[in-house]
């Protein structure tokens, strides 16, 4: 058996008839959860204006979880950092880590997080649209949290202010894109691959590989793939649960944001429509029981020669979701996994 690093991104998914602070309250235990299972990392997503996820703000639900476990590395999956000031961001991650030291990843993307109408009103210049200037704002936030901001650089005093010094966050990249990979492997940075976004990226991950450029002496790359994954006790069961993501996904390509639907909603909604599983078609679901989920998990890992993958999945139901990520430990570990 492949032995695979498995941690977790969660997008604190919002059930029908949940509130949001429910969907806060159980990205909390299900972290908890998670860390005695044996996951290394639990990352928290941005999104904002969702009916369907409430994490809007990962660097304070980052403090919440960090707060709440002891041994897992927290991180963001991710800052989206065009919205934000660098200096800010450097700030922020520089107290997690001060106050958690050892344990706090920065996941930086380049993606909104939202629609464009919520983009336009996250800004603080609503004029224009902000312009695409990703790498310089990821190069100005290394700078501070590296103290390599060049000695005439009109900021660079700034390093020495961070609050939480001496420690730092361990940056990552994270896309689904050759240009994230070449951000990444130009900054010498570790790189999440977003295969749930855009699968059988192993291409992308093989040239960041090759053009790596490390930043210090025994610098290497780093590729972790996130990966849809849903896991039950059988397959029938796994493709039930995750019946309201498919339904969810359907309606987010025609502009609509949904909470989650209860699996018969969406197996009832999904039956009247079966023109829509066309929308399967390039996407990577490994769902199914522990057998299956380690053999889709195994064969993701290899495309992309990952020895880390981060699993991510949106039901409905809590324990469902508990449950899925103890199955997929099970599998992938051999060992018995807490219920």
């Amino acid at each position: 058996m492949v032995m695979l690093t498995l941690s977790v991104l969660d997008q604190t998914p919002i059930a029908v008839g949940m509130t949001p602070a429910q969907a806060l309250a159980n990205s909390l235990d299900l972290a908890r959860h998670c860390e005695a299972l044996g996951y290394h990392r639990y990352w928290l997503a941005e999104h904002h204006a969702s009916p369907a996820l409430a994490g809007s703000a990962p660097e304070i639900l980052i403090a919440a979880v960090a707060a709440a476990t002891r041994t897992m590395r927290i991180g963001s999956g991710g800052v989206m950092l065009p919205h934000y000031s660098p200096l800010k961001v450097a700030e922020q991650f520089s107290q997690l880590a001060g106050l958690y030291p050892g344990r706090i990843d920065l996941g930086l993307g380049r993606a909104p997080g939202s629609d464009q109408r919520t983009a336009i009103a996250l800004q603080q210049d609503r004029r224009q649209h902000a312009p695409n200037v990703f790498p310089q704002q990821l190069a100005e936030l290394l700078g501070y949290l590296e103290n390599t901001l060049p000695a005439g650089h009109p900021f660079a005093a700034l390093s020495a202010t961070l609050p939480g010094l001496p420690h730092a966050p361990e940056p990552w990249v994270l896309g689904s894109s050759p240009d994230s990979a070449t951000v990444a492997c130009d900054l010498g940075l570790p790189y999440c691959f977003a295969d749930f976004i855009s699968a059988r990226g192993g291409d992308i991950a093989a040239a960041y590989r090759s053009q790596f450029q490390p930043r210090r002496a025994g610098d290497a790359p780093q590729v972790m793939a996130a990966i849809w994954t849903v896991c039950a006790e059988t397959d029938a069961a796994a493709e039930r649960l995750a019946a309201p993501a498919r339904m969810m996904f359907a309606h987010l390509m025609t502009g609509q944001s949904i909470a989650v639907p209860d699996p018969d909603t969406a197996i009832a909604w999904l039956a009247d429509r079966p023109e829509l599983e066309r929308l399967r078609a390039g996407r990577r679901v490994v769902a199914g029981s522990p057998e299956t989920v380690r053999a889709g998990l195994t064969q993701a890992a290899a495309e992309y020669g990952a020895g880390e993958i981060m699993l991510v999945n949106i039901l409905h139901g809590h324990d469902d979701r508990r449950r899925s990520y103890a199955l997929a430990m099970e599998a992938m570990s051999g060992l018995a996994a807490a219920a």
